[in-house]
């Protein structure tokens, strides 16, 4: 029992403390791709977490054997000493359900995700190209649109969409970095990014720190595209044409340069640039890999200690 109660507790904490502390830090946008793998880290530790807590009380704990048939013969003799009695299948069949019904859930928002995702940016696509004509300049579709607006349509079948409002409103330097910043969210799979954590917040609406995450990734997968497009263009050029674009969202399946998130951006990007540095760096690194890891070394850890016992015995003398 010490491995479930463990896990759970780890993932009540997690979901608890690190989204408050996460929030309340500037480091994730100074570094928004380390921010992104952090938001990433506490809700798949969280999920992982409630996954083998399930798992751990579903399955007894062994101790592992070299030897195939041994530990499968052990497998079955402890299977059946733990269902034996009715709290221990009880405790059990609790946890197999547990398991089994978050693992089902998350795959099945996830899945439904993906494919309403593919299917929507497909049909804005198809939409895009029965009204839009190519531009000269670029490698973009320009719409007839009074309203400035510029994003991208990712997937198979990729497009950098503009409005002639854009058009009108940036200059040649400003278009380009806007061109930027769309192409690094389609090379950047950033769409894969958000249907990922709009997935666990939709199977898990319960849970506050699955809804931060989503929040935060949105605003962490813009920064990104704006420091992608900041290694070729000035920044007051991309913070100028984010104002000049910050009124009109993108349409659903799409991510674009302006939005709700433009003032943020443009704050941070007026803003000295101050990198995060390397110290301070890898320490955010490696707390992202213990959330991740520590599930894992939860319920490998009395296995790992038995096999070590059985493979090192200690004679102590007399």
């Amino acid at each position: 029992m010490t491995a479930p109660i463990t896990l759970v507790v780890f993932a009540v904490l997690v979901a608890t403390l690190a989204p408050r502390l996460l929030v309340r830090s500037s480091w994730p946008d100074r570094c928004p791709r380390l921010g992104i793998t952090a938001w990433q880290a506490v809700s798949l530790s969280v999920v992982t977490a409630v996954v083998l807590a399930g798992a751990a009380l579903a399955l007894p704990a062994l101790s592992f054997s070299a030897d195939l048939a041994e530990l499968l013969s052990a497998c079955v003799m402890a299977l059946r000493a733990q269902y034996a009695t009715p709290g221990g299948a009880v405790l059990s069949t609790t946890g197999a359900v547990l398991a089994v019904t978050v693992v089902a859930r998350a795959g099945y928002c996830l899945t439904q995700g993906l494919v309403s995702g593919a299917r929507e940016q497909r049909r804005q696509v198809d939409g895009v190209n029965l009204i839009a004509r190519r531009h000269e300049g670029c490698d973009a579709l320009v719409v007839d649109d009074a309203a400035a607006a510029a994003y991208c349509l990712p997937g198979h079948r990729q497009q950098v969409v503009l409005t002639t409002g854009a058009l009108a409103a940036l200059d040649g330097d400003q278009l380009t970095a806007v061109l930027a910043h769309e192409r690094a969210h389609l090379r950047g799979r950033h769409d894969l990014v958000l249907a990922t954590s709009a997935a666990l917040q939709r199977a898990f609406p319960q849970v506050p720190a699955l809804r931060d995450a989503h929040r935060e990734l949105t605003r962490l997968v813009e920064m990104l595209a704006d420091d992608v497009a900041a290694r070729r263009n000035d920044r007051l050029t991309i913070a100028t044409a984010l104002v000049r674009l910050a009124e009109v969202s993108a349409p659903v399946a799409a991510l674009g340069a302006g939005g709700s998130t433009s003032l943020t951006r443009v704050r941070r990007l007026v803003a000295p640039a101050h990198p995060l540095g390397t110290t301070r760096s890898v320490i955010a690194a490696l707390a992202t890999a213990a959330l991740l890891l520590t599930p894992v070394a939860v319920v490998a850890a009395p296995t790992v200690v038995a096999a070590t016992a059985g493979l090192c015995p200690i004679d102590f003398p007399g």
